[in-house]
C-alpha cells in the first residue's frame, strides 16, 4: 500500500510539473519609457519552446509593420542566433553569430520578487555605461527574453535599463507549439553582421548619388560625359538629379567626401544647386561665358557677374561651403612624430530648411572647389533624405538672393571684392505674398591669405534690411587647430604652429561652414532691399581681400 502511494504521489508530482512546464509559451511585454507606456498598440512578443526563442511584435505578427521588418531567433541548444530582415518588399537579408550569447555576463543576485505569479530572480549587467537589471524565472523551464540580452539566464519577464526604460511582462500563453506563421522564413544565405547592419542602416532612408570617385581639378582636358557636365576647366561638376517629395518634417542631409588628388594646398568649396524659375540661371553663365550673366555695380569701378537676384535671373542656391585640408591622402607621406593622419575628409551637412524649393524637382547639383591643380581633388557626393516624426522645420518659402562665391573663377567670374565700397552687396528683390517669419541664411567667409589679409582679421559683418540693421557680427573660427591630422602638407612655421592651426574668418582647412540664421520678422508683399557691409581690406601689391557670401530668404507664406 505504501508503494502505491508513493507511486500516486510521484505520479501527481510529476503531473503537476509537466503542467506548469509547458512545450511552448507566447510572452507580452509592455515598454515603459520614465513612468510612461511607450508604443501601446505594439508590444515586444515572443514565442519559446526548449530548442529555440522567436523575438518579434504585435505589428509585424499583424502584417501592419512598416520597413525594415526585423526579428531575431535564438536557439538554446548552441546560445546562437539568426536576426532576420525584410527591408523592402522581398528583399530579405540576415546574418547569424554564434559566439555573442556566449560572452554575455552577468552578476547574479539574492533578490527575488513575483512577476505574473511566478518567483523570478535578479541578474545585473552594465553594457556602455548602461546598468540593466534582469528579472528571470525558471519555473516555467523555458528559456527566452524580449532581446538578445539574458537569453540564457531563464525566461526574462523583466529588463530595467538605468530606471528609466523598463521592459516589462503583462502576459503569458501557454501553448502546444510555436505557431509556423510566425517564425521568419529565413531565405537567403546569412550576410556577415557589418553588411547585415550597413543594408539594414541604409534601407531606413533615401540616397540620391550625385558624384562618385569625380576629379575636381583645373585642366583643359576635363570634358564632359553623357552624365557630368564640366565647366571652368574641370573645377565645377555638374549634374541633374529628380530629387522625390521631400516630407513635411523630413532631414535632408548633403554628405561629400575629399581627398587631393595632386593639390596641397586649402581651397574653398562649394556644393550648389541651379534654380531655374526665372528667364535666366547661372547655367547660361555657364554654357555662354560668365558675362553674359547679370552684372552687379556697386561703383568701385568692378562688375560682378550673377552674384545677386534680379527680376529677371536666380543666383546660385549654396548647400554647403566646404574648405579642403592641405593634401589629405596624397601627402600622407609626409611623417610628423606622433601624427597619423587621415585619408578622406568627410563634411556632412543639414540642409532640410531649403528642401522646399528642391522636393519633387528635377535640377543641377553642382561642386566647385577653386584649385590650379592638374590633379585636383577626389570627390563623391550624396544627398540623403530622412523621414522624421519631429517639424523642425516649418517654412515653405525658399527664395535665394545672393551668392558671391565665385565658382566660374577658372572662366573669368570676378573675386567678390565689391565690399571695398560703403554700398558693399545690395540686392532688391520683389515679394508677391507676405512672409510669415522671415530668416536669412548667410553664409560668410574672408578670404586674402597673408598677414594683413582679412582671412586672417576679424571684420564685422552688418545686415541691414529696408534701410534698418538686421544683424551684425564678427564671424570667426578659433576651432582649426582640431583638425590638424587632416593636413599632413600644412606649412610648420617656427613658433610651433601650423597654417591649418591659425584661426581664420569662420573657415578652417577641412571643415564645413556652418550658416548663421538672421531673424527678419514678418515681411509685407512688395519691394524690398537687403544690404550687407564688410570692412573690406585694402590690397597689399599683387594680393587682395575678399568676401564669399550667400544668402537665401526663408519664411511661410
Amino acid at each position: 500500500m505504501k508503494q502505491i502511494l508513493s507511486l500516486v504521489l510521484i505520479f501527481a508530482t510529476l503531473l503537476a510539473y509537466s503542467q506548469k512546464r509547458p512545450a511552448a509559451i507566447k510572452v507580452t511585454y509592455q515598454k515603459i519609457s520614465l513612468g510612461k507606456v511607450d508604443d501601446a498598440d505594439n508590444p515586444i512578443i515572443i514565442f519559446s519552446d526548449a530548442q529555440k526563442t522567436l523575438v518579434t511584435n504585435k505589428a509585424i505578427l499583424e502584417g501592419k509593420a512598416s520597413y525594415p521588418i526585423e526579428r531575431s531567433t535564438v536557439y538554446h541548444t548552441d546560445s546562437s542566433y539568426v536576426v532576420s530582415a525584410e527591408w523592402a518588399k522581398e528583399r530579405h537579408i540576415a546574418t547569424k553569430d554564434a559566439l555573442s550569447l556566449k560572452k554575455q555576463s552577468f552578476e547574479l543576485l539574492p533578490d527575488t520578487k513575483t512577476i505574473l505569479g511566478y518567483k523570478c530572480k535578479k541578474a545585473k549587467t552594465i553594457i556602455n555605461s548602461n546598468t540593466i537589471e534582469i528579472w528571470y524565472t525558471d519555473e516555467l523551464g523555458l528559456k527566452g527574453a524580449p532581446s538578445l540580452l539574458g537569453q540564457e539566464l531563464g525566461l526574462v519577464l523583466e529588463t530595467n535599463r538605468n530606471g528609466s526604460y523598463i521592459v516589462t511582462a503583462t502576459k503569458i500563453e501557454k501553448l502546444k507549439s510555436i505557431p509556423a506563421a510566425s517564425q521568419p522564413a529565413v531565405k537567403d544565405k546569412p550576410a556577415d553582421m557589418l553588411t547585415y547592419r550597413d543594408v539594414l542602416w541604409r534601407s531606413r532612408f533615401t540616397t540620391l548619388p550625385v558624384f562618385k570617385d569625380e576629379i575636381i581639378n583645373c585642366s583643359d582636358a576635363s570634358i564632359s560625359n553623357d552624365s557630368v557636365l564640366r565647366f571652368a576647366n574641370g573645377s565645377i561638376a555638374l549634374r541633374k538629379i529628380k530629387f522625390p517629395e521631400i516630407k513635411t518634417g523630413s532631414q535632408v542631409f548633403v554628405e561629400l567626401i575629399e581627398q587631393s588628388n595632386g593639390d596641397a594646398y586649402d581651397r574653398t568649396g562649394s556644393v550648389f544647386l541651379i534654380p531655374e524659375d526665372e528667364k535666366r540661371s547661372f547655367l547660361n553663365g555657364l554654357k555662354n561665358g560668365a558675362n553674359t550673366l547679370p552684372l552687379y555695380d556697386n561703383g568701385n569701378g568692378k562688375k560682378y557677374q550673377g552674384v545677386t537676384r534680379t527680376d529677371s535671373y536666380s543666383p546660385l542656391l549654396e548647400l554647403m561651403r566646404f574648405f579642403t585640408p592641405f593634401g589629405i591622402k596624397q601627402y600622407g607621406h609626409i611623417q610628423l612624430k606622433g601624427k597619423e593622419w587621415h585619408e578622406i575628409v568627410p563634411y556632412r551637412q543639414d540642409v532640410s530648411e531649403l528642401s522646399p524649393l528642391f522636393s519633387n524637382k528635377e535640377m543641377w547639383v553642382g561642386v566647385f572647389i577653386g584649385n590650379y591643380d592638374k590633379g585636383g581633388h577626389k570627390i563623391s557626393l550624396d544627398v540623403t533624405i530622412h523621414n522624421d516624426e519631429t517639424q523642425y522645420n516649418k517654412d515653405n518659402f525658399v527664395l535665394p538672393l545672393f551668392n558671391t562665391v565665385n565658382v566660374m573663377e577658372m572662366a573669368g567670374q570676378e573675386y567678390s571684392t565689391m565690399f571695398n565700397a560703403p554700398k558693399g552687396l545690395e540686392v532688391t528683390f520683389t515679394l508677391d505674398k507676405d512672409v510669415k517669419n522671415a530668416r536669412l541664411r548667410y553664409i560668410t567667409t574672408g578670404h586674402g591669405g597673408w598677414e594683413n589679409g582679412d582671412e586672417y582679421l576679424p571684420k564685422k559683418n552688418t545686415i541691414t534690411l529696408d534701410g534698418k540693421i538686421a544683424f551684425a557680427f564678427v564671424p570667426w573660427r578659433q576651432d582649426c587647430g582640431s583638425y590638424r591630422l587632416f593636413n599632413p602638407a600644412s606649412g610648420n612655421f617656427e613658433n610651433g604652429l601650423s597654417s591649418s592651426d591659425y584661426s581664420r574668418s569662420n573657415w578652417c582647412p577641412g571643415t564645413v561652414t556652418n550658416p548663421e540664421f538672421i531673424d527678419l520678422g514678418d515681411l509685407k508683399a512688395g519691394k524690398h532691399t537687403l544690404t550687407i557691409t564688410i570692412p573690406q581690406g585694402a590690397p597689399e601689391g599683387n594680393s587682395f581681400s575678399a568676401w564669399n557670401v550667400s544668402g537665401v530668404l526663408l519664411g511661410k507664406e
